[in-house]
């Protein structure tokens, strides 16, 4: 059976109060009992709170983490405002429309499609059940669609509504049944999905998983201001946080949230804050002054489409370039990107680690798609012990140097209180001791000391995956990753070889490892989610690709899927034979 067979891909649209959201998280919950995999996001407009909605999944017997190209099944609560997401909902003469008579003029985009649509009273189903709500009719049905346990639905139904009361419970247990056993001979154009053995998931967010690295890394302290799309890493942290001895702190705004980490993290506790790109724009400065006194703190940065407010709501990977080059002055720093929702645990783990040891500012690069969607997945392994900034040792007289030229560039750090040890620790450049210093030498010698310990440093296989092999290959990074490798996927089963190299670790570049990792390709396709090709000239920049080299780049909100990639690629190799 080919790989794009093997899903289904639904989406649940309604405007505001519709609950279309909460059957999406219902179904995932669903899958996940069922020994299914899956993936949601959420499509919503800009709006603070109400307005349209949209829970688009994808489930699968083995794991999916990337949209497919197009949707089986759309149930529509309601049409009010759909149009504003309707070309993320991409159906054609396979798909099928379940919609209520009553529930207005389906946009034409979708009516175009040539989908089957049907309807069904939906609304007068729900209002003959005393509290009932149609989303859990629509529950209903697709539950019978996908032949799911009607067991772990009332489960799920249950454990979401519980603290709504018995008679909510009740109410939306009944409506469920109304629509599981409504009689009607629909069917999905795909194969029902074979159940696989029942282990252990997680259902978690990229921000969730982000929050857990985080912890897992050691960080104790975070200060942050709530923006869209990275609020939920700090909704999730802040109880955790108080119960294994740390704090959480809402700043006024994210000048006083990158300050309070830099002074935390100076006073000896490992400290995080999370934004998404306007928020970086105005930490720029507070980061410049981590690298310059050589404190360690890592940003969470989701982006979201832009420039300036942008499109808070939607993903797409344009901060690259504020990332990586946004400092002002030399300021080597790291940013490193996860490539999966899961992989967000370990990607944050591993910059605490890094910043911690290097002693250095960390950008972790995630984005709208990963860090608000929710995956059903594997539980990872357990971690090892995190890593551990150096410390100083006391000291009876003047001979320590906070900035010691040393053979790794990393010198002992003292916390506040080690006797002998106090130091300047301000943006400006300084000796070897700490002292602000204007003079040439201390200049460039601290210079050469904060690249060099970056640049000297082995950062093991993470900095990259690779997959495949074989003479062509697709080059991207964070959540495009997915797409990409299911992507070659599809093409191995068409008889074309395709490697795919994700980058991890965007800064600093690791140009011998990029050498042998692209040694005998010939042709190459990059692959990117912003308007301005950042990726591929960051690519250009720091590294010697192929002669052959093709870029696709699409700006968000549409999310990049493998059946976009494996076209763009057979027209390079077409185009070059």
């Amino acid at each position: 059976m080919s790989v794009q067979n093997c899903t289904h891909s639904i989406a649940i649209t309604g405007s505001g109060g519709s609950g279309a959201i909460t059957v999406g998280n219902m179904l995932l919950q669903q899958a996940a009992k069922n020994g299914l995999y899956g993936i949601m996001r959420r499509s919503v407009g800009p709006q603070i709170r109400g307005g349209e909605s949209a829970a688009l999944l994808r489930l699968s017997a083995q794991p999916v983490a990337c949209p497919d190209d197009r949707f089986d099944l759309l149930v529509a609560f309601d049409w009010n405002n759909a149009d504003r997401f309707a070309l993320e909902i991409p159906l054609d003469s396979k798909s099928l429309i379940i919609t209520d008579p009553g529930s207005g003029s389906i946009p034409d985009v979708i009516r175009q499609s040539g989908a089957t649509v049907i309807e069904i009273p939906l609304h007068s189903m729900a209002s003959e059940i005393s509290g009932g709500r149609i989303n859990m009719v629509g529950l209903g049905l697709i539950t019978s669609l996908l032949n799911l346990s009607a067991e772990t639905a009332v489960d799920a139904i249950t454990s979401t509504l519980v603290k709504k009361g018995k008679e909510a419970v009740e109410a939306s247990v009944n409506c469920f049944f109304a629509g599981f056993n409504y009689q009607t001979d629909l069917k999905l154009s795909c194969p029902t999905l074979v159940v696989q053995q029942k282990t252990a998931r997680w259902n978690i967010s990229g921000n969730e998983a982000a929050a857990l690295g985080a912890l897992q890394g050691g960080v104790r302290f975070v200060a942050a201001y709530p923006i869209t799309p990275a609020s939920e890493v700090l909704e999730w942290l802040s109880p955790r946080l108080e119960k294994i001895g740390g704090t959480l702190l809402q700043a006024e705004d994210e000048l006083a949230s990158i300050n309070m980490v830099v002074g935390a993290s100076f006073g000896g506790v490992t400290s995080l804050t999370a934004t998404s790109g306007p928020g970086l724009s105005l930490m720029s400065e507070g980061i410049g002054l981590a690298v310059a006194s050589e404190i360690p703190l890592v940003v969470i940065n989701v982006t979201r489409g832009g420039p300036s407010t942008g499109i808070p709501t939607k993903s797409e990977q344009s901060d690259l370039n504020i990332a990586i080059y946004g400092m002002h002055g030399d300021a080597p720093h790291l940013v490193v990107a996860p490539q999966s929702i899961s992989d967000c645990v370990d990607t944050t783990r591993w910059a605490v680690q890094l910043a911690e040891t290097l002693q250095t500012p960390a950008i972790v690069l995630s984005d709208q798609f990963l860090g608000q969607s929710r995956s059903i997945t594997s539980v990872p392994e357990s971690p090892g012990l995190p890593k551990t900034r150096v410390i100083a040792k006391a000291v009876t007289d003047s001979s320590y140097q906070r900035y010691a030229i040393t053979d790794s560039g990393v010198s002992p750090m003292a916390i506040p209180g080690i006797a002998g040890c106090g130091y300047t620790a301000d943006g400006l450049e300084h000796k070897a001791s700490g002292q602000p210093s204007s003079i040439a030498t201390d200049h460039h010698d601290q210079l050469d000391k904060r690249q060099h310990k970056l640049s000297s440093f082995d950062f093991g296989e993470n900095w990259a995956d690779s997959h495949g092999a074989g003479s062509v290959a697709i080059i991207t990074w964070g959540s495009t990753t997915a797409a990409a490798l299911e992507a070659a996927q599809r093409l191995q089963q068409m008889g074309q070889p395709v490697k795919v190299i994700s980058i991890r670790l965007l800064a600093p570049a690791q140009v011998i490892k990029m050498e042998n990792e692209l040694a005998g390709i010939t042709q190459l396709l990059v692959v990117e989610q912003s308007h301005s090709q950042q990726f591929y000239h960051y690519l250009r920049a720091h590294y010697t690709l192929p002669v052959n080299v093709s870029v696709y780049a699409k700006p968000g909100p549409l999310p990049i899927t493998p059946g976009v990639i494996c076209n763009a690629l057979q027209q390079m190799v077409g185009e070059a034979s």
